[in-house]
């Protein structure tokens, strides 16, 4: 038997958590935010950075975009570029700045689309979104993954709602803003599981290089991401589809045993008035000329707003 002594000494200190914010101002409703967060940590990791990528990828989003501002263009509503600080303790820097801005997130912004970790493992392209961004990022990836040259073997889209741990977690819970993440990571899908998401539990590291020598999924992603973000912000009429929410609610409710009749009956209205508010009977067409632009404004407005009316008024902790 060996008896260990061990003597563990903390000091505590204070830190200043950085963000880093910038935005290509929208010129039709610059009052409207598309929101797109990656993150930021110590230099000296170096290689074994786990956000590198992220920042990479957002850096090369940013620089297309600016590239295309000194010709000329300009974003239709606004996108603001978030770079957080302090994720791996707790995701500080991203909620701190959402509570900070919540009023005016909550009335005002459009989506947030997330960067977190955008090549995880050298496996399949993966999307997690909001059930209303769902046919968006179907729509998107289905068009990057033509080039697809594994020979046949490319697994089919693969499109969840399960949220993965990040800085997306405020936006999406607390403030239900739709939310949107392309990633790369092995297939089926096995996200680690943690009871306390803001404890901080560092990956095995390993050289980017091995995963992606060429940046060739680097690349894809920012392609698909960048497509995405540019839908949000330039299309006349928003891609959100609100007959994906209420088939993803009725699909849950069927699925329930504790399920009433009445619950599946009001579930089945749902999705008959979506599929109506959707249809283009309801839906003005995508030439802003052609209708009042205030109308299309008004409509936008509620495409925004359907995922909030989920939510749980004064929730518990931990549920939204």
């Amino acid at each position: 038997r060996k008896i260990i002594n061990l003597t563990i000494e903390n000091q505590a200190s204070f830190k200043t958590v950085q963000n880093v914010i910038g935005y290509l101002k929208g010129k039709t409703n610059p009052d409207r935010y598309v929101l797109v967060g990656s993150r930021h940590g110590s230099w000296y990791e170096g290689a074994l950075a786990d956000w590198g990528n992220g920042s990479a990828v957002m850096t090369q989003i940013i620089a297309s975009m600016t590239a295309q501002t000194r010709a000329g263009w300009q974003p239709d509503r606004t996108i603001v570029f978030c770079s957080w600080g302090g994720t791996s303790l707790g995701n500080i820097g991203s909620f701190e700045w959402g509570k900070e801005n919540e009023v005016v997130l909550q009335s005002r912004a459009v989506a947030y689309v997330s960067l977190h970790s955008p090549v995880r493992a050298p496996g399949s392209l993966q999307a997690t979104s909001s059930p209303s961004l769902q046919q968006l990022a179907a729509e998107t990836q289905k068009r990057h993954s033509l080039g697809c040259s594994r020979g046949g073997g490319c697994p089919g889209l693969n499109i969840s709602s399960l949220q993965t741990p990040g800085d997306l977690s405020f936006f999406a819970n607390q403030l239900a803003v739709p939310t949107l993440e392309f990633t790369y990571s092995e297939f089926p899908k096995t996200e680690r599981a943690f009871f306390l998401s803001e404890a901080f539990f560092p990956p095995e590291s390993s050289l980017r290089e091995t995963l992606d020598p060429a940046f060739k999924l680097h690349e894809t992603i920012a392609k698909i991401t960048a497509e995405a973000i540019l839908r949000l912000a330039t299309d006349p009429v928003l891609p959100f589809y609100p007959l994906d929410i209420a088939l993803d609610v009725q699909n849950k409710l069927k699925d329930d045993p504790l399920s009433r009749p009445d619950l599946l009956t009001v579930a089945a209205s749902l999705r008959d008035n979506s599929a109506f508010f959707q249809s283009e009977v309801m839906r003005p067409a995508n030439d802003p000329k052609e209708r009042d632009p205030a109308h299309v404004r008004m409509l936008n407005d509620v495409l925004r707003d359907l995922e909030k009316s989920f939510l749980i008024p004064n929730p518990s902790p931990g549920f939204y």
